[in-house]
């Protein structure tokens, strides 16, 4: 599961986490930049998706889509 923390990058690239994160182990991150605070929609929709997901990630909602997902016919 991806989860996404704030944190702020000193001039120097020094990376500091604005809150506590526990492990069970060291974990692979990655680290987004954003320029003087744009991208907030990205950041948004990013912090959303996990809230979504609740509801997109149900058999109701696939077989609702299902149709769209279905091959054409040759």
């Amino acid at each position: 599961m991806m989860r996404t923390v704030r944190a702020i990058i000193d001039k120097d690239g020094v990376v500091r986490l604005l809150e506590t994160v526990r492990l069970a182990q060291s974990q692979p991150a990655l680290v987004t930049i954003l320029e003087n605070g744009e991208s907030t929609l990205n950041e948004t929709a990013l912090l959303s998706e996990r809230s979504l997901a609740k509801d997109w990630n149900r058999p109701e909602e696939d077989a609702a889509w299902a149709h769209l997902q279905s091959e054409p016919s040759s």
